[in-house]
Parts: C-alpha cells; sequence; structure tokens
C-alpha cells in the first residue's frame, strides 16, 4: 500500500506551551479559549460553519514521541494497554481529536473554547459536530470505565513527547 501523506490546513494555538500539565480532552479544558488559523488558501471552506456550536479538530500530534504497541495512558498506570485502547498522543498515526466549541469565526481565524490542545498544532481538518449522527445506545467504554471520571482532574505529563 502506498503512503499517505497529509498537510496541515492551519495551526491551533492555546495556552499550553508543553504537553506537562494540560488537560488530556475537552471536558477537562472547560472554558480554555484558542485560536486556529487556518491558511488563507481555506478560507472559503469556512461558508456556514458560524452556525455550528460545535466542531470536530482533527490534527497532528506533533509531540509525541514513536509509539510502542502497548503503553501506560494517563488515567490508569496500573497496567500497560494496548494503544487502540486509549486516547494518547503516541499512536502509530499520531492523529488526535477534540470536539471543541466554535466561539466565532472572524475571516480565517476560529475562536474556539475547551481547547486541549498543545500551542502550535497542526490542524489537518475540520467537521462540524452534530451529535445526532452519533447512535444514541448504551457504550461499552472498556477499562476507561472504572478511570473515565477522572477526566477532569487528570493532567498531561511527558510521557509521550518526543
Amino acid at each position: 500500500m502506498e503512503d499517505i501523506h497529509y498537510r496541515p490546513i492551519g495551526v491551533i494555538y492555546s495556552p499550553f506551551k508543553e504537553p506537562s500539565g494540560m488537560p488530556i480532552q475537552p471536558a477537562g479544558a472547560e472554558d480554555i479559549e484558542g485560536t486556529i488559523e487556518l491558511f488563507d488558501e481555506f478560507t472559503a471552506s469556512l461558508k456556514n460553519l458560524d452556525g455550528f456550536s460545535h466542531i470536530t479538530l482533527i490534527y497532528h500530534f506533533h509531540l509525541a514521541k514513536k509509539t510502542s504497541l502497548e503503553l501506560s495512558p494517563y488515567m490508569d498506570n496500573t497496567e500497560k494497554r494496548g494503544v487502540f485502547a486509549t486516547r494518547a498522543p503516541s499512536r502509530p498515526n499520531p492523529i488526535g481529536i477534540s470536539v471543541v466549541k466554535l466561539i466565532k469565526i472572524e475571516n480565517h481565524i476560529l475562536h474556539i473554547k475547551n481547547v486541549d490542545i498543545v500551542d502550535g498544532t497542526p490542524l489537518l481538518d475540520i467537521k462540524c459536530y452534530v451529535p445526532r449522527f452519533i447512535p444514541d445506545e448504551a457504550c461499552k467504554i472498556g477499562w476507561l470505565e472504572k478511570n473515565v471520571d477522572k477526566v477532569k482532574s487528570t493532567k498531561s505529563d511527558n510521557r509521550f513527547k518526543s
């Protein structure tokens, strides 16, 4: 299979200059503000996005080190977990996804809230967030069941930084 290549469409800016100490999910980043600077050539793609309260950001974990297939996730250091059973940044393809609140759009600058992303992160794509598109059924959340309530208090450290 051929290699797949992506190029950033913009840059995400946040108050977090390094991973250590930052929230690990948007639920732990309530009211943390940031901006996205979309590259000028993509400005037309923002048409009608201002009608959405939330957007999904797809980005490149540019500071993540290479991963092993098993790692110790932030919310449970008791044992190693398979990387696909985590949301850790060190992955075979270091791609991150966050749903953030869209505050306003000014030209090619998006003002966002609930940012759990390190400053200077390359943005790969934006998708409008539509909760009704996600099936509303009981979901199993595996090993996170006993740890999910830690999401608001758990902070990042440097375990996945290169």
